[in-house]
């Protein structure tokens, strides 16, 4: 039920100093992680910061708002206004997958720092393509991606991070087993990096130049976010799980409508799910813009700390609660409330995240919609869904199948979340069953999920249905097939319906013949939600940084194709941008996958201008409906939009994109800014943008603006020439001018509305914000 904006009387009685301090209660430090034992988490900060800002504030807090304002950088002088003010903030560490940090590193050497000032990690998870299994693929990837794990393994160790080799599993999951803390701020290059918001650690996807601002010292840049709390009472049973919270949550909110917010769970609901269902509920919060998701800290948490060896983070939260969920009487922004108890199964898609259906009314709406009702393939795992618990319920469903005579008509995939999960499944048997059943188990890596799927059973271009229990399902997704209509459910739903190899099965209701020829009905999915026996650390897969660092080095051929050095963005001349062409008036829906795919080019993620042949070849051009093929204003030709964009850069000719609503949404990559700055690009025109790709477009020198009046964009054509004005006095809160001049001589003066605050300024002038962080070592030296 959607209850609307509230407003709540403040509470200010409710709010009472703490008794005693961090240091005195945790005995003066707690340890960060198991394999940072010299790094520890500063709680005394976080006790130290709110004590200041509770008497600014003067009001109830939300436990988002205790854990942001916690780690800020100034909270005596720092501005503090919902979805207005910039906060400074010091986050505690950085995750980093292997195809983003790459970029995130080679910008870190161009920093010239010895070591990065917070603990950070590296995860081998991206570059590993699904192709026959496990074992196999992982040693294909081992041997293809060779260059690229060399250079993150000694740079790595040239700088001070943990690496974790491919195969330790995918980078969300590692970080909730081994480094998500409540209380703690995280940010991750990688959208689902809100994954470990199921530990109460406020964790936000970004670009990898906000990455190194962190692990320069820098302080870093959020805007403020605003709060929606999600009320969850009753307590789930049967099918449902926590999956179908967030899958329900996405179906009122969409895909934009947590832009600018922290999505806060609370109420009497939120006790019935386990660590690793909360976790897959922050997940999937990335599909609907949020900032990030995050659960108070609670007795599930708790045990997920004793289980996963972090007892003693466990005793401090238990100390702490005050600081680790909101006040009695905190406001929010926006409430939802869903009702755990009456919470059925959904189904979400195809072809966006937040087109979500009931079970009970999806075989209805696979006939109404003519959907493929055909199932080719079903895949469990993923960041989402690996968790013990998801490959317990799923495997009682397959064991239930396979003790009435039944194989999954479906392909059957299986992705377990880390080597932990692995080799702990393969121990208590969950593996055999999933394997018997006729699951492929394929390795400890994002894989199809990200579209690194050597898929062979539907040939490109033919209609045809999935499921999976992965977070995002955007066309072409998974297998690069626009014809894939993909769909997302929880890991027990997917299960099931293999072995129906039809859409429309409903396993709640519907039958199954068996071998012998009689009907059954499965029954609820069962499965613990931690390992009785403990887990199972499988394969050791972890490289610590050295104690000593001196030979080490980091070498990258100057005839790699995988990798290149950077060389800095030219800085803005001082000057209005004049009569420019738009290389492309995108049309609809723009994701950071019609910018940069993934799949195959991942292998292009370290090397900017290889990579840059595929800006935008995914996006629709609104002038003839088609993807990759736009006219040369220079040569009258059609072209690539990649070919086009380097003909105007070898003409010194900027040029600017013109872009719908939510322009950006989807992967954090900020390969899909960089490209765009790498070849020519000056300007990204939109509707509105996705939060983390505004940012990476500003970190780059770029000028992501929007049309002050959204109906403006009908006022463009692609083959108008355009002047940017108000550029020699750009500042914070003033609009600028988009001077339209039209192919019959006339013209149009057009507001745009920009969000750049005066330190981001500085980037765009500088030429980028790393060439600003150049120039500041620069001066310092001097």
């Amino acid at each position: 039920m959607f209850a609307g904006a509230i407003s709540r009387t403040w509470k200010s009685a409710a709010i009472k100093a703490p008794l005693r301090t961090f240091a005195q209660a945790a005995g003066g430090k707690v340890q960060i992680s198991n394999f940072e034992k010299d790094q520890h988490i500063n709680y005394q900060r976080i006790e130290d910061n709110l004590a200041v800002v509770r008497k600014r504030l003067n009001r109830p807090m939300t436990l988002s708002e205790k854990v942001v304002y916690g780690h800020l950088d100034d909270p005596h002088n720092q501005d503090i206004e919902r979805g207005k003010s910039y906060l400074k903030l010091r986050p505690d560490r950085v995750a980093c997958q292997d195809a983003t940090a790459q970029m995130a590193l080679l910008q870190f050497m161009s920093a010239g720092l010895p070591n990065v000032a917070v603990p950070s990690t590296v995860h081998c998870d991206h570059l590993i393509e699904a192709q026959v299994g496990g074992d196999k693929d992982l040693l294909r990837a081992k041997d293809i991606n060779k260059e690229v794990y060399d250079f993150l393994s000694s740079s790595c160790a040239k700088y001070g991070l943990g690496f974790w080799k491919p195969g330790s599993g995918i980078i969300h999951q590692i970080i909730l087993e081994n480094y998500a803390f409540p209380g703690g701020l995280m940010i991750g290059t990688d959208s689902h990096t809100p994954n470990a918001g199921g530990l109460g650690m406020v964790a936000i996807g970004v670009g990898g130049a906000d990455a190194v601002d962190v692990m320069a010292d820098i302080p870093w840049e959020l805007k403020c976010p605003k709060v929606i709390g999600v009320k969850l009472t009753g307590k789930m049973s049967g099918w449902t799980s926590a999956k179908d919270v967030i899958l329900k949550v996405a179906g009122i909110l969409t895909v934009k409508g947590g832009t600018g917010a922290i999505v806060e769970y609370f109420g009497p609901g939120v006790d019935s799910l386990s660590c690793t269902g909360m976790a897959t509920i922050c997940n999937m919060g990335a599909e609907i813009g949020a900032t990030t998701s995050l659960f108070p800290y609670n007795s599930r948490m708790a045990d997920y700390l004793k289980a996963t060896t972090r007892p003693y983070i466990a005793d401090w939260a238990n100390n702490f609660q005050h600081n680790l969920r909101a006040d009695e009487g905190a406001h929010y922004d926006q409430v939802i409330e869903i009702d755990l108890n009456t919470l059925e199964p959904h189904i979400n898609g195809p072809f966006t995240p937040d087109l979500a259906t009931p079970l009970s009314k999806f075989k209805e709406a696979v006939k109404a919609n003519d959907w493929p009702a055909k199932l080719e393939v079903g895949l469990i795992g993923s960041c989402t869904n690996s968790s013990y618990e998801d490959m317990s319920r799923s495997a009682s469903i397959a064991k239930e199948a396979l003790d009435h005579g039944l194989k999954t008509k479906s392909i059957f995939t299986i992705t377990p979340g880390s080597e932990q999960i692995r080799a702990t499944i393969e121990r208590d048997g969950q593996m055999e069953v999933l394997n018997a059943a006729g699951g492929v188990v394929l390795a400890n890596a994002c894989g199809p999920c990200i579209g690194q799927w050597d898929r062979k059973d539907v040939p490109k271009g033919v209609k045809n249905s999935i499921i999976t229990s992965y977070n995002r399902n955007f066309t072409g997704r998974n297998d690069a097939n626009p014809q894939t209509h993909a769909f997302v459910a929880s890991p027990e739903i997917v299960t099931a319906m293999t072995f129906a190899g039809d859409l429309t099965f409903d396993p709640t209701k519907d039958t199954l013949v068996g071998a012998d020829g009689k009907p059954f009905k499965f029954s609820d999915p069962s499965g613990n939600e931690l390992p009785p026996r403990g887990y199972d650390p499988g394969e050791e897969t972890y490289q610590a940084p050295p104690t000593e660092k001196g030979n080490v080095q980091v070498m990258v051929s100057p005839t790699s194709n995988r990798l290149q050095l950077l060389e800095p963005f030219k800085k803005w001349d001082g000057k209005d941008m004049e009569d420019m062409p738009i290389l492309i008036k995108v049309k609809g829906k723009c994701t950071t996958d019609h910018i940069s795919m993934a799949g195959p080019w991942l292998k292009f993620r370290g090397h900017l201008d290889n990579i840059s042949n595929n800006m935008l070849i995914g996006a629709l051009n609104s002038e003839n409906d088609a993807v990759n093929s736009i006219k040369n204003l220079y040569t009258g030709k059609y072209d690539a939009v990649p070919a086009v964009a380097r003909d105007y850069k070898a003409r010194e000719q900027p040029w600017i994109v013109i872009g719908d609503e939510n322009y950006g949404e989807g992967s954090s990559r900020e390969h899909a800014a960089l490209e765009v700055r790498h070849l020519g690009g000056a300007a990204v025109i939109t509707k509105s943008f996705a939060r983390i790709h505004e940012t990476n477009c500003k970190k780059q020198g770029l000028l992501p603006l929007t049309f002050a009046n959204p109906a403006d964009y009908e006022k463009i054509s692609p083959f108008d020439r355009v002047s940017i004005r108000g550029l020699t006095s750009f500042q914070e809160g003033v609009p600028l001018t988009l001077h339209v001049k039209k192919e019959d001589g006339s013209s149009v003066d057009i507001k745009l509305n920009h969000t750049f605050n005066e330190d981001q300024i500085k980037w765009f002038k500088h030429g980028s914000a790393l060439n600003q962080m150049a120039a500041k070592a620069n001066a310092t030296k001097a």
